[in-house]
């Protein structure tokens, strides 16, 4: 018999007669209505066990998104401890009678450290380098070598321990980008001012780039800076020696919101959840003396940036600005440096 398609479609005589043998006046097909409509309900069974069951994991675990939220609140909801401000300038004739911009905040084991930039009340200060120690992040001692460093005006820094290296990214007078090194994080050496150059490798045109925020990963240096607050640039290096810009448009952009439509800046880049996040600070108040928020933004490729639908952190009024996060242990805390250091705590859902 050739199996042509007509043939494996046409009914077997030998089988309707089998079929009428074991299953006389019409029980074969009304088996088979049976059959299907059984199958149909098991199938509805099934699946209404794989909803409830996903329905009560959504209870235990919160929202199906919760774990891949580009803004998780562990990063984003804060509020202020009652024991700010933990840390501020002296007054009078102290060299640091006044404390200005972003410092920086790392746990190292069970010791805080901080590096925070002081000045005092002349009227051309020179900004120097201050060092102080804490065991928990709250109740700050300054070093009695203060101020640290004073060689050069030193402002705005921050810093990666790369190695047995600390790498400090600073403003130095007049707003200009520069790096220092220690092997202590105590004994600085500047290595000199930072050169940025434009995509074609051209150096950058004069005039400022400060607020430098260096990121580090797979062998290369990113350094985030801005240029008179009017936007973030990124540019990158393998050798601390050259850096060059990935665009030459600000990676991240004034606006669109009213906190940071006229001025930005930014502080700190961590990476959480394979994503990474920028806090910055920004003002959208003309009027001087500014008001300054402190707001996130999310990217997975450090260029392309998505502002938080609920920046600011803070209320605009509270005035806050330079913060970086910094994780206790437990929990992030939320540092805003400027014009005085206050920490803020995850706020409970």
């Amino acid at each position: 018999m050739s199996f042509t398609r007509s043939n494996l479609l046409r009914p077997d005589p030998i089988e309707a007669e089998l079929r009428q043998a074991a299953f006389p006046s019409g029980a074969w097909e009304r088996g088979k209505t049976i059959f299907s409509r059984d199958a149909r309900c098991v199938t509805n069974v099934i699946r209404n066990i794989s909803v409830f069951f996903f329905a009560a994991t959504l209870l235990v675990s919160g929202s199906p998104a919760r774990a891949g939220d580009e803004f998780p609140p562990e990063l984003v909801r804060f509020q202020a401890s009652e024991k700010n401000p933990v840390f501020r300038g002296l007054g009078n004739q102290a060299w640091d009678a006044k404390i200005r911009e972003r410092g920086w905040i790392v746990r190292d084991g069970n010791a805080w450290r901080m590096w925070y930039t002081g000045y005092d009340g002349s009227e051309k200060p020179q900004m120097m380098l201050g060092y102080a120690t804490s065991p928990d992040g709250l109740s700050w001692t300054r070093s009695a070598a203060n101020p640290i460093y004073r060689e050069h005006w030193v402002e705005d820094m921050m810093i990666v321990k790369q190695g047995d290296t600390y790498y400090m990214f600073a403003e130095g007078l007049d707003d200009q980008a520069q790096l220092l090194t220690s092997r202590d994080g105590l004994s600085w050496k500047r290595e000199g001012p930072l050169d940025v150059r434009y995509v074609n490798g051209q150096p950058l045109t004069p005039g400022p780039y400060g607020t430098p925020t260096a990121w580090f990963e797979n062998g290369v240096w990113n350094l985030f800076y801005e240029r008179s607050d009017l936007g973030i640039w990124l540019a990158r290096s393998i050798d601390l020696k050259v850096w060059t810009n990935v665009q030459d448009e600000p990676v991240l952009a004034l606006g669109p919101g009213n906190y940071d439509k006229l001025m930005i800046a930014l502080n700190q880049i961590i990476k959480h959840d394979d994503r990474y996040y920028a806090y910055y600070h920004g003002s959208g108040t003309a009027q001087k003396p500014r008001l300054w928020t402190t707001n996130v933004a999310v990217s997975t490729d450090l260029v392309h940036w998505k502002k938080f639908a609920g920046n600011p952190l803070l209320p605009e009024r509270e005035n806050k600005s330079s913060g970086i996060v910094v994780h206790d242990g437990k929990q992030f805390r939320l540092y805003t440096m400027h014009p005085e250091v206050n920490v803020h705590f995850a706020k409970p859902d």
